[in-house]
């Protein structure tokens, strides 16, 4: 792996004049000539590590160092994105990214630099993990939704979400940053799972291509004008729980040595099995690609051409399977990358002392109850609720949980439309519960330890709260966060008046990141040009309210920002999570 290293050495240079239009950059195992993009200087598809699949490398190995390259390379492209596992229907439009070409050789990163640095610069820096969400706006039957999946370590790809916006406007309001995209492997080529996975020492190879990527930024990031001692990390969904889990403490590396804050969008530390749990996935897998009589399986799964391999994958359960939020590839307890149950290092302490900022939307759960329709009956949600979420539960606490998410249309999600958007019986109900089980739950219980220990800021996103079905829902806030562009560029025509509603949340939010990524606080901006135009001062999330309870920074149609309380569905929540973790600590 990589390690720290700050000092370069002198072959590492930034060529940028004000006439150039090919900035070019020496790192130690290579030449890599980027492109001029307006204000930004970009180099994308540089390869952070060896190919995880052909050559002299073989399918679930561990990161190595990238090997040396001759003559200038070309880094004016998106590299090829890992391959994507293929998700079920749903019985509404849903948009899915479709990624193009797919390879096993991903393990690449992109950076998005402002042109007028060089390598003494020493700008913050910020390495944004991606989930399955972008930040471009597409119609939909009529409506808006928002290319808003989960990702689920399933799908997922580093130009999904458009980052070039945000680095001009950290040079328009005089705090320049640099973001860092890094691919990651996904589905069973990233999270496989089981005994023999356990004993080759390859588990959550997706967690350890992003660590790898953060110490590439340790080492290197200074050659295009970073401070590799000012790295934010963070991401949407899957890539926010991925920067939760680089949060807790581990065996292979010290979290406060590669960044000093985090930014995650609807994603905290998740509960999750072990390694060995994941064994009937794997013995699938096996059985599948005619390896039941290898002596050596996991070699054998090596040796299976992608495609043959990929087609076993995309029969396996995905996020939008009837198991929905329990998706059998994710990052699992290993004891060494992910040391122990996530909620379990969140209780005792056991993460780092860094500021933070994370938030939910309003309606997390919309999307991934479209996949459980079936469900129409209450003891058909209890029986869904225990046997795929709850499993050492009790009946009493079961049913203590359907007393608290009742069969009430009007208590559920999306929130605050009384008897609308009943997709089916049991829709509303599910999506309350799914979506305080994944990810507003899981926040509000490391908010109130992380709290404690370091400066933390929160925000509930309750933009599009008319979307029929969906509501605000899961991703819909990366918009607003990270803007596609600094026009309506994405947007059709009849839209052009959401936009105007939203721009003025847009001016502000824009702000808040580029502020935490500069000076680790949102409120705070490192240069005295916005100082003065900050309109919204957003308390830390231990801040009392009027009523006592932690603040949250709440966008809400049109075009609002204010402070309102975490108060909503307190006893729910509260008796979820204490379930989640008796049956982290007893499993």
């Amino acid at each position: 792996m990589f390690r720290p290293i700050l000092a370069l050495s002198a072959s590492l240079f930034l060529a940028h004049t004000a006439s150039a239009t090919s900035p070019t950059v020496s790192l130690d195992y290579g030449v890599f000539q980027g492109a001029v993009d307006g204000n930004l200087s970009t180099f994308l598809g540089v390869p952070f590590a060896q190919p995880a699949c052909c050559h002299d490398s073989v399918r679930f190995s561990l990161p190595q160092p990238p090997t040396l390259l001759h003559g200038v390379q070309n880094a004016t492209a998106f590299g090829p994105a890992c391959p994507q596992q293929a998700l079920s229907p749903v019985p509404l439009p849903v948009a899915v990214p479709h990624e193009g070409v797919v390879s096993e050789d991903c393990l690449k990163l992109n950076v998005f630099a402002p042109r007028a640095i060089s390598p003494h610069s020493k700008l913050p820096v910020f390495v944004w993990i991606y989930g399955g969400t972008s930040n471009r706006l597409r119609a939909v039957t009529g409506f808006w939704v928002l290319i808003d999946v989960l990702g689920g370590f399933e799908i997922g790809n580093a130009p999904d979400t458009e980052v070039r916006p945000l680095v001009e406007r950290s040079i328009s309001i005089g705090e320049p940053v640099i973001i860092v995209t890094p691919n990651y492997r996904l589905n069973a080529l990233g999270f496989l799972a089981g005994k023999e996975v356990g004993d080759a020492g390859i588990t959550n190879l997706g967690l350890r291509d992003q660590i790898f990527a953060l110490e590439w930024c340790q080492k290197h990031i200074a050659a295009f004008g970073g401070d590799p001692a000012r790295v934010v990390i963070g991401g949407p969904s899957a890539g926010a729980i991925s920067a939760s889990l680089l949060l807790l403490n581990n065996k292979q590396f010290e979290p406060t040595a590669l960044f000093r804050g985090a930014f995650m969008l609807s994603g905290s530390p998740i509960t999750t099995g072990s390694v060995a749990d994941g064994q009937p996935h794997y013995d699938e897998l096996v059985l599948a690609n005619n390896c039941t009589g290898s002596n050596d399986t996991l070699e054998c799964l090596k040796r299976v051409p992608l495609h043959s391999f990929m087609a076993t994958v995309n029969h396996t359960p995905n996020i939008f399977s009837f198991s929905s939020l329990q998706n059998i590839w994710r990052p699992r307890v290993d004891g060494d990358v992910v040391v122990h149950n996530p909620l379990v290092s969140v209780s005792k302490g056991l993460y780092a002392r860094v500021p933070l900022m994370t938030g939910d939307a309003d309606d997390e759960g919309t999307l991934f109850s479209l996949s459980n329709t079936n469900i129409t009956t209450d003891e058909e949600f209890v029986g869904y609720v225990h046997s795929n979420y709850l499993p050492r539960s009790t009946p009493a606490q079961i049913a203590q949980i359907a007393t608290l998410y009742p069969d009430d249309p009007t208590q559920g999600s999306p929130f605050g439309t009384g008897l609308a958007n009943q997709f089916t019986p049991q829709f509303k109900r599910l999506a309350a519960f799914q979506g305080d089980y994944l990810f507003v739950g899981t926040r509000r219980f490391f908010l109130e330890h992380a709290s404690k220990t370091q400066n933390t800021w929160s925000w509930c996103a309750k933009r599009g709260k008319s979307t029929p079905i969906f509501g605000a829902s899961h991703g819909s806030d990366v918009g607003i966060w990270f803007p596609a562009a600094n026009s309506t560029d994405f947007a059709p025509a009849d839209a052009l008046s959401e936009w105007a509603s939203l721009w003025p949340v847009l001016t502000l939010t824009r702000k808040h990141p580029v502020n935490f990524i500069n000076t680790l606080d949102p409120n705070h901006s490192s240069s005295t040009k916005t100082n003065a135009s900050q309109t919204v001062f957003w308390p830390k999330w231990n801040t009392p309210t009027s009523d006592g309870s932690p603040s949250l920074l709440t966008l809400s149609d049109p075009g609002v920002i204010n402070v309102t309380s975490e108060n909503f569905r307190a006893d729910a929540i509260q008796f979820l999570h204490g379930l989640l973790l008796q049956e982290a600590v007893s499993g």
